[in-house]
């Protein structure tokens, strides 16, 4: 039988969110993938690892050299279907061996901090990107989930909503270091969010009103 690759969402950062199958899938790994955090947050003793930064190249060959002898375990944050490494997973090795558990994503835990049902939302991501321009444009009552990084960030991220057309009085919510002990949710306006200090790597909600 074919070793096999297995994407484990691991939620918005704490342990506690995530999902049982997923902790026992990286706690029974012999080769566990992901990033800085995750690795410090769940490797063990004993585990190969390797740790996701910036090439992606590398991270696709130690897959391919271990999946000759194991089943390797990649960890990646929220869930693995929103813009994750499941895309490069996927562009590299076929979809028959790869299995995904999924997690929670931190839109969806932002919107759920909001106490916001987010079935009408439009989810975007600035991550290295910028989304199109009917993406972003104004419409009435229109609700928005975002993630953010450096660039494209709380401050950025308003001014072009207003450039967009978006009125400076919409509500906007800033949710930051989800899920932690330090977590913070600011409660806004797009005008003010546009001359206040940025907030980074964070998750957007924009909406008309919170009801």
């Amino acid at each position: 039988m074919e070793h096999r690759i297995i994407v484990a969402g691991i939620g918005p950062g704490h342990p506690a969110y995530v999902l049982p199958a997923a902790a026992q899938a990286i706690r029974e790994a012999a080769v566990l993938v992901g990033g800085a955090r995750a690795l410090a947050d769940f490797a063990r003793l004993g585990q190969r690892i390797m740790i996701i930064r910036g090439d992606i190249p590398a991270v696709m060959a130690f897959i391919r050299e271990s999946l000759a002898t194991e089943d390797v375990v990649a960890m990646v944050s929220g869930d693995p279907g929103y813009y994750s490494l499941l895309d490069a997973l996927r562009r590299e090795f076929p979809p028959e061996r790869i299995s995904v558990i999924p997690g929670i994503s931190s839109i969806q835990f932002a919107f759920a901090r909001l106490a916001l049902p987010w079935h009408d939302a439009t989810l975007l991501s600035f991550h290295g990107r910028q989304p199109a321009e009917e993406d972003l444009a104004y419409l009435p009552g229109r609700l928005l989930g975002m993630l953010t990084d450096t660039k494209y960030n709380s401050q950025t991220i308003a001014a072009l909503l207003m450039e967009r057309g978006w009125p400076p009085e919409t509500r906007a919510a800033v949710c930051s270091r989800l899920s932690y002990e330090d977590e913070t949710i600011w409660r806004t306006t797009l005008e003010e969010a546009a001359r206040s200090e940025a907030r980074k790597n964070c998750v957007m909600v924009v909406t008309e009103s919170w009801r």
